[in-house]
C-alpha cells in the first residue's frame, strides 16, 4: 500500500473511533435526559398524591369538626330547651288541674241552685265549703314572656374569610428543594456530608440531615442531625456498604420542614477507628471506638493504643471528650508511630497533648500550649507528609535521617502546627491515650 493510502486508513480509523466516542456520549446524554424526564414525571406523581391524599385527609378532617360542633351546638339547644320547657309544663299542669276542679264546682253549685226546697240547703252548705276548699281566689303566676328563654344561634360569618384565607395559603409547591448534599467525604467508619442552600430567597433557620442504608426494601431514613451547620459527620457506618443521604430546610418562623433533596448516595472504604480490647484500666463501648478510664493507680498512667494503625495522612483524627475525671500532667491523647509504650505518649516517636493543654513532640513539651481539655473538647490531629526522604536535622537529605510530618493539633478555637521528626517513613500511623485518674471517656473517629 501507498502511504497516502496508510494515511486515509488511520484517518478512517480514528474517525470510526471518534464516531464511536461520540454515539456514546450523546447515548450517555439520552441516559441521563431519561432520568431527568422519569425525575420530574415520578416527582411530580408524588407531589400530586400528596396532595389529593392531604386535601382529602384535609377535608375529612374539616367536616368532622364541623359536624361535631354543628352537634355540640343542637345538644346545648336541646339542654336550654329541655330546661326551659319543664317549668312551663308544671303551671300548665296545675293550671288545667284548676281548670277541672272549678268545673265540678260549677256543676255541683248548679246542681244546688236546681234541687229542691228540702234538699238545697245541705247542697248549698256542701257547696259553700267545697268553694271555700278549692280557694277560688288563688291563680298561679305565668311567667311574661320577657322572663323565658328565646333561644337563638348567633354565627360569625368572619370566619368564612378567615378560613378562606387560610386555605389560599395553605401548602405550596416547589420545583426544587432549598437544600441540596454538596459534598460526601469518607472518613474511618463514617461519612462526612456537606450541603449547601440552593434557594437564595429561602432563609434557613435549621437544617435537617437524614441516612439510611441503600437497597434495603424495609430501612427507613433515620435522622442524623438537626440544626444550623452545613455539615455533619454520620459515625457508626459500616464499610464497603452504599448509604443514602438527604437534607431539607425549615423556613425562619416556620414550623413544616421543606421538600426533601435529591437522595446522595455514599459509602466509606476506610475502617472506623478502634481502640484495643483487652488493655487493663480501660472499658470499651461495643464498637470499641469509646474508652473509659475506669480504675486510677496514682503510680501508673497505662496507655490505651489503637487496635491498629488506622490513622492515614490527609486524615482528621478527633478524640471527643464525653466525660472527665481529675486532670495530670502525664494524661495524654495523640498519634504515635508504634504501640510499644506501657505508660504516658509523652514519649519518643509520638506527639500528643496532656488534659492541661501542654503539647509534647518525641516527648519534650512544646513552648505553645492549647486550652485545657475538659468534658465537650473535641481534640483534632490533622498530619501531611513534607518529604518522603529521610533528612537530617539541618534539613539535608541523609542516609540515616529522619521523616518530617507536618501537623496540627486543635482543641477549642486554638491550634498549634509543628513538623514532626520520625525515624521511618510511615503511612499509617496509631493513635493512644493515657489518664491517671478514672471516669476519662474518649470517642475517637
Amino acid at each position: 500500500m501507498s502511504v497516502e493510502v496508510d494515511l486515509l486508513l488511520q484517518e478512517a480509523k480514528e474517525s470510526i473511533e471518534a464516531a464511536q466516542n461520540y454515539r456514546s456520549e450523546l447515548q450517555q446524554r439520552l441516559n441521563g435526559l431519561n432520568q431527568a424526564r422519569k425525575q420530574v414525571r415520578g416527582s411530580s406523581g408524588q407531589a400530586r398524591e400528596t396532595l389529593r391524599r392531604h386535601f382529602t385527609e384535609l377535608q375529612a378532617a374539616a367536616g368532622r369538626l364541623l359536624t361535631e360542633r354543628l352537634n355540640a351546638l343542637l345538644a346545648e339547644v336541646d339542654t336550654i330547651e329541655a330546661d326551659s320547657v319543664k317549668p312551663l309544663d308544671d303551671c300548665q299542669s296545675l293550671i288545667e288541674h284548676g281548670v277541672g276542679q272549678a268545673d265540678e264546682l260549677l256543676r255541683e253549685g248548679e246542681a244546688a241552685l236546681r234541687c229542691g226546697l228540702g234538699e238545697k240547703e245541705d247542697k248549698l252548705g256542701s257547696f259553700t265549703k267545697k268553694a271555700m276548699h278549692i280557694q277560688l281566689d288563688s291563680l298561679p303566676e305565668v311567667p311574661a314572656l320577657v322572663d323565658v328563654p328565646c333561644v337563638s344561634a348567633q354565627l360569625d360569618d368572619s370566619v368564612l374569610g378567615l378560613l378562606r384565607e387560610r386555605v389560599s395559603r395553605h401548602g405550596s409547591v416547589s420545583s426544587h428543594p432549598p437544600a441540596q448534599i454538596d459534598e460526601l467525604q469518607e472518613r474511618p467508619g463514617s461519612i462526612l456530608v456537606r450541603w449547601c442552600k440552593v434557594d437564595e430567597d429561602f432563609a434557613a433557620a435549621d437544617y435537617r440531615l437524614q441516612y439510611r442504608r441503600s437497597g434495603s426494601g424495609g430501612s427507613q431514613y433515620e435522622d442524623a442531625y438537626i440544626g444550623r451547620d452545613c455539615e455533619f459527620l454520620v459515625l457508626h457506618l459500616d464499610p464497603h456498604t452504599d448509604y443514602l443521604f438527604r437534607v431539607c430546610a425549615r423556613g425562619e418562623g416556620r414550623t413544616e420542614w421543606s421538600p426533601w433533596s435529591i437522595p446522595q448516595t455514599g459509602y466509606t472504604t476506610l475502617t472506623p477507628h478502634e481502640w484495643c480490647p483487652g488493655t487493663e484500666g480501660y472499658i470499651l463501648s461495643s464498637r470499641r471506638n469509646i474508652a473509659l478510664r475506669n480504675d486510677s493507680s496514682q503510680s501508673r498512667c497505662p496507655a490505651l493504643y489503637s487496635n491498629a494503625p488506622t490513622y492515614f495522612c490527609g486524615q482528621t483524627l478527633t478524640f471527643k471528650i464525653t466525660a472527665a475525671g481529675p486532670t495530670d500532667r502525664r494524661d495524654s491523647l495523640g498519634v504515635c508511630v508504634d504501640s510499644k509504650g506501657a505508660e504516658s505518649l509523652q514519649r519518643d516517636q509520638a506527639v500528643c497533648i496532656s488534659t492541661n493543654g501542654a503539647v509534647f513532640v518525641n516527648g519534650k513539651e512544646m513552648t505553645n500550649q492549647l486550652p485545657a481539655v475538659t468534658v465537650g473538647s473535641a481534640v483534632t490531629f490533622d498530619m501531611e507528609v513534607v518529604n518522603l526522604f529521610p533528612i537530617s536535622n539541618n534539613n539535608t537529605p541523609s542516609e540515616g535521617g529522619h521523616f518530617k510530618l507536618r501537623v496540627t493539633i486543635g482543641s477549642g478555637n486554638r491550634e498549634v502546627v509543628f513538623d514532626w521528626l520520625v525515624d521511618q517513613a510511615v503511612d499509617c500511623l496509631y493513635f493512644g491515650c493515657s489518664f491517671v485518674g478514672c471516669g476519662w471517656k474518649v470517642l475517637v473517629f
